[in-house]
Parts: structure tokens; C-alpha cells; sequence
């Protein structure tokens, strides 16, 4: 069987993906996964060094304001379908599955065209407008949340990659603060936004530094890769991504993070 993954742009697309990808491969090693991008994304980092083939398409931002860049939308539309049209006839997928996204609008409308089965799966309480459109034409919809509102949806949870999963925290603990070249022994703050960062949540931690290093706490904070954040003093450790989360978790006391919607 072969499978083409289609999402990108922020971990909470590529997360779900690997794991997907990462549990097909266990059931049958014969599975052939093939993962759909844009040169933009987060995928260009994490697809390659999980092993698996990425194919790129344009990507098609929607404005989130009346300009006149939405008037460019149909024809990036059509240009992206047709860069996803040479990838399905390259690749000849099974089955196209699709994480919401720049890049799954295109690849619903392509696979909806050449007859190829599609799977959408929903990380969010609120889908978003690629995966609102797509699970119209879905042959099944998986979602994250129990009260999701797609057509069709079942709920099935969030895919986790093992590394998560089955992470031994305290077996780990000692080579995870190394890792970071963090210290041993001080209680750990571990901060993140989310893949992209959140500015509320960089400024309000490091805002907090003289009350923290008071306490004897160190962190580790991951302010996103588009922003910027000088350490405010020792034992503040400043990041922009981190590729090895099973390694912050093990190394975190207490975790400071933004959850996905709810509502």
C-alpha cells in the first residue's frame, strides 16, 4: 500500500502526520509513505530527519483580512492542485491523508478528482477551513476532540509519536538536562508556545526571571523560531525549537504551555 500525508506549516500538522506515518510502517514495514508540504513549513525540518520522502507543493495562504491578496487565492489554488496532480500520477498513492493546512486544501481537491480515497484527521476542537471543506468529500474523519463538528467524524484521539508515548521521564532525566546543558540538581521550567512561539507567554516567563532565579529555578524556555528573546540572565536557557520534545519533557519539573482550542 502506499499513502500520501498531506500537512504542514506547524507541528500540530506534522506531529499527528509522523505518528500516523511512524504507526502504518509498524503494522506492515511494506507501507510506502509518502508526506506533502511547502517549501515553508515546519515539515522541511521534520519530515527528512524522521526518514520519510517529502514532495513540496505551492503553498495557498488564506488572507485573514479583505485585500487584495484574496484575490490571488484562485489561481494559487489552481497552480498548487496542479503541482499535487503531478505528485499523485509520480507517486500513485492508496489513499490520501490530510492534517488541515495550506497544503491539504490542494491535496483533497486532487485526490478528490483522480478518485483516490481521502482520510482527513482533525488535531483541533475547531477545524480549520481546509479540513471543514475536506471532510465533506472524505471517504472516513477522525477527530481529536469528542465534540469536533465534522460530517462523518470519529472520534479517535490524537496520533503520538512512541518517543511520547512510552517516554520514561525519570529514566531520562539525567541525559535529557544534559542534552540542554542544563544543571542536574535545580528544580527545571520547561516553556513553550507551541512550534511558533507565543509572545504573551515569552514575555510574561521572562518578565518573571528575578523571581524565579530567586527560587533557585532554572528554565528552558522555546520562544518559537520567528522570534527573538535574550536571555534574561544564568540559568534562563533560550531556544528557538526544539526537535527532541521527549527530551524537554524528561527534563521538566513543571511544564508553562498554550494549549489548543477547546471551543
Amino acid at each position: 500500500m502506499k499513502a500520501l500525508l498531506a500537512g504542514g506549516g506547524t507541528a500540530g500538522h506534522t506531529s499527528p502526520l509522523l505518528a500516523t506515518a511512524d504507526a502504518l510502517r509498524r503494522l506492515d514495514p511494506s507501507v510506502e509513505v509518502t508526506c506533502l508540504g511547502t517549501p515553508r513549513g515546519l515539515e522541511n525540518q521534520v519530515v527528512p530527519a524522521a526518514g520519510y520522502p517529502l514532495e513540496l507543493i505551492p503553498p495557498v495562504p488564506m488572507p485573514r483580512q479583505l485585500s487584495s491578496d484574496l484575490l490571488k487565492v484562485p489561481a494559487n489554488l489552481k497552480g498548487a492542485v496542479d503541482a499535487t496532480y503531478e505528485v499523485l500520477d509520480r507517486v500513485k498513492p492508496d489513499v490520501v491523508v490530510g492534517y488541515g493546512g495550506y497544503v491539504s486544501m490542494p491535496a483533497y481537491l486532487a485526490a478528490r478528482r483522480r478518485r483516490i480515497p481521502i482520510v482527513v484527521h482533525e488535531g483541533n476542537a475547531m477545524p480549520g477551513l481546509a479540513n471543514k471543506a475536506g471532510a465533506r468529500v472524505a471517504d472516513r474523519v477522525a477527530v481529536s476532540f469528542p465534540d469536533t463538528k465534522l460530517p462523518k467524524a470519529e472520534y479517535i484521539g490524537l496520533p503520538i509519536r512512541r518517543m511520547i508515548s512510552t517516554l520514561d521521564r525519570w529514566a531520562l532525566r539525567a541525559e535529557a538536562r544534559s542534552f540542554f546543558g542544563l544543571d542536574q540538581h535545580r528544580p527545571t521550567i520547561v516553556v513553550t508556545g507551541g512550534s511558533q512561539g507565543a509572545r504573551t507567554i515569552n514575555e510574561s516567563v521572562s518578565g518573571a526571571y528575578r523571581a524565579l532565579a530567586g527560587s533557585g529555578i532554572q528554565v528552558l524556555h522555546v520562544i518559537g523560531p520567528k522570534n527573538e528573546l535574550a536571555s534574561p540572565g544564568p540559568g534562563y536557557h533560550v531556544l528557538n525549537y526544539v526537535d527532541r520534545m521527549d527530551l524537554a519533557l524528561a527534563a521538566a519539573d513543571l511544564m508553562i504551555c498554550r494549549p489548543a482550542p477547546t471551543r
